[in-house]
């Protein structure tokens, strides 16, 4: 009755990717697919977002959003 059903933690960080899209394309009052784009173009989702999962994920979705934000036009002004 108390089936545990494991999620391989691949699949929990890529939610959690997308709860960062999401999140930040709510703040900013744009699509997904527009920050997902954004995103992917400079490489925050592979080289900020994924490697730093545990730190990131302890944040509040209101504080990750405004990081995300932040972190998202630095690293579009750098490029």
């Amino acid at each position: 009755m108390n089936n545990i059903i494991e999620i391989p933690k691949t699949q929990v960080v890529m939610a959690f990717v997308a709860t960062c899209i999401e999140a930040t394309a709510r703040l900013l009052n744009v699509s997904y697919k527009d920050v997902y784009q954004r995103m992917k173009k400079v490489g925050i989702i592979e080289h900020y977002i994924i490697p730093h999962y545990e730190a990131l994920h302890s944040e509040s979705r209101e504080n990750l959003a405004e990081g995300m934000v932040e972190c998202l036009n630095n690293w579009e002004e750098e490029k």
